[in-house]
C-alpha cells in the first residue's frame, strides 16, 4: 500500500506505510525522507508537538502518522521560500545503507547487465532514440583545433554542449522529449568530438563502445566494453551533489538543458568533484612502482589519500567495489593493477584512510587499459549527464527560483 500527495499538480509517491489499528504509520527513517530532513529534525519536531510519536509492541523505534506527516509536508510546500531550500524532494536516487538506488532499481544490479543509454532512459523516467543528429564534421575540427596538446575531455565535453546550444534556436523547450532528445544529443556529440586514440571499429552502437577508441589504444572486447559500460551506470546519479545541486540552480531559473549541463560540469571541474579521480589515477599508477611511497607522499602533501573514503558512505562504496570485482574478472591490459590495488588495502586501512571509493575504481579502469591520465574524469562527466538532465526534468516542475539563499552582511555597515 503506498500513500500520494500532490505538489505542484503532481503526485509524489511515500514510502509503503505499517497499518495498525485503522491508521497508516512511518518510521522515522522514512519521514525524514518524506519530509527531506535529517531524523534529529523529526525529534524535534516530535519534542515540539508538531508530530506524535507513537509505539507499536514487536516494532523498534518510534512511529508517525501519515495523516499528521502530510499535513506537516503541505504546509512545508505551501510555504514561500524562506532564504535556504532545506529540502529538495526527489524521486530519482536513494542512497540508503550504503547502497545506491535508481528509481527504487539497485544500480550494482543495473551495471551488470543494462546499457547506460537505457538507465540512462530509466533515471528520465521517458524514452528517446539515440539515432542522433551529429554536428558537422567541419565543427568538431574546429573543436579539436581549439584543444591544446594537453587538452582535457571535459573542456572538449564543455565546447560540445555550448556549440549545441547556441545552434538551438529552440533550446527552451521544456517537454520531455524534447529535453530527453537534446540530452541524447549532448551525449552522442561529446562523445563523438573526443579524438581518436585508436583506429579500431566499435564493437557495436552503444555509447560505451563508441567511446571506448576515444579513451584507449587497447583493443575494446566485449568484456571491456561490458567494464565501461558498466562505469558509466554506476556514475550516473548521485543524488544532490554539488554538480547536481548547481544543475538544479540552473533549471529552476528555467535555463535550457544546454544550461543545466553547463551548470553541472562547471561544478564538476575541480578537484573535490570530477578531479577527484584523476588525482587518483594519479596515486594509483605511483603505487604501483612503490605502494607504501606513494602513501607517505600523499599524507606528507594533503594528509590524505585520493581514492579513499566518501561522505555519504560508511562502510564501502557499493559503485567501487562492483567495478573493481568486475576488473579482478577482467583479463588483458597493465596486470600490475589489480594486484597493487589488493596490496594497497591493508596499507590504507593501517594509514587510517578509509575504503576505496569510485574514484579509485576509476582510476584502475583507467590504468588497467592504459587510458589517458583524464580519462576517468572523462568518464564521470559523461554518465553524470545522464542525471543532471534527470534532476533538471524533475525541477522543472517545481516552482521556479526557488533557490534564493539570503545573505547575512557581515562587511562595513553604511
Amino acid at each position: 500500500m503506498t500513500t500520494e500527495i500532490r505538489r505542484g499538480g503532481h503526485r509524489r509517491r511515500w514510502p509503503t506505510p505499517l497499518r495498525h489499528d485503522g491508521r497508516d504509520y512511518l518510521t522515522t527513517a522514512q519521514v525524514a525522507r518524506v519530509l527531506g530532513v535529517k531524523t534529529q529534525t523529526v525529534y524535534a519536531y516530535a519534542s515540539r508537538g508538531t508530530l506524535t510519536s507513537a509505539r507499536i509492541d514487536g516494532v523498534s523505534g518510534s512511529l508517525f502518522a501519515v495523516d499528521e506527516v502530510d499535513a506537516v509536508a503541505r504546509r512545508s510546500s505551501s510555504r514561500p521560500p524562506a532564504g535556504v531550500v532545506e529540502r529538495i524532494r526527489t524521486q530519482i536516487t536513494l542512497l540508503e545503507n550504503d547502497h545506491l538506488y535508481y528509481r527504487g532499481h539497485d544500480a550494482t544490479v543495473l551495471a551488470g547487465d543494462t546499457r547506460f543509454e537505457t538507465v540512462a532512459e530509466l533515471l528520465w523516467d521517458h524514452s528517446t532514440t539515440w539515432d542522433v543528429k551529429l554536428l558537422p564534421a567541419k565543427v568538431f575540427r574546429q573543436i579539436s583545433a581549439l584543444q591544446p596538446p594537453t587538452g582535457r575531455g571535459v573542456d572538449t565535453i564543455k565546447m560540445v554542449v555550448d556549440v549545441l546550444g547556441s545552434r538551438d534556436a529552440s533550446r527552451h523547450q521544456r517537454s520531455p522529449d524534447a529535453i530527453c532528445a537534446r540530452a541524447a544529443g549532448i551525449l552522442a556529440n561529446s562523445v563523438e568530438a573526443l579524438p581518436l586514440l585508436s583506429d579500431k571499429p566499435a564493437l557495436d552502437t552503444s555509447l560505451a563502445a563508441r567511446l571506448w577508441p576515444r579513451l584507449s589504444t587497447i583493443t575494446p572486447t566485449r568484456q571491456r566494453i561490458r567494464l565501461l559500460n558498466m562505469a558509466l551506470v554506476l556514475l550516473a546519479d548521485h543524488d544532490l551533489t554539488s554538480g547536481t545541486v548547481a544543475a538544479r540552480v540552473a533549471a529552476s531559473s528555467r535555463g535550457s538543458i544546454y544550461s543545466v549541463v553547463t551548470s553541472g560540469l562547471g561544478a564538476l571541474d575541480g578537484s573535490l568533484h570530477g578531479g577527484a579521480s584523476t588525482l587518483a589515477y594519479r596515486f594509483l599508477r605511483e603505487a604501483t612502482t612503490n605502494p607504501t611511497a606513494a602513501i607517505s607522499m600523499e599524507l606528507e602533501a594533503s594528509g590524505s589519500i585520493p581514492g579513499c573514503g566518501h561522505v555519504v558512505y560508511t562502510d564501502h562504496d557499493p559503485r567501487s567495489d562492483t567495478l573493481l570485482t568486475a576488473l579482478d574478472d577482467a583479463s588483458g591490459g597493465n596486470r600490475k593493477v589489480m594486484p597493487t590495488v589488493a596490496g594497497l588495502r591493508p596499507l590504507l586501512d593501517r594509514a587510517g584512510a578509509g575504503f576505496m571509493n569510485s574514484d579509485m575504481a576509476l582510476a584502475a579502469l583507467a590504468l588497467r587499459y592504459d587510458m589517458a591520465p583524464d580519462a576517468a574524469e572523462t568518464i564521470f562527466a559523461l554518465s553524470r549527464i545522464a542525471g543532471w538532465v534527470a534532476h533538471a526534468i524533475e525541477e522543472y516542475n517545481e516552482p521556479q527560483l526557488r533557490f534564493r539563499p539570503e545573505g547575512v552582511y557581515v562587511g562595513i555597515r553604511p
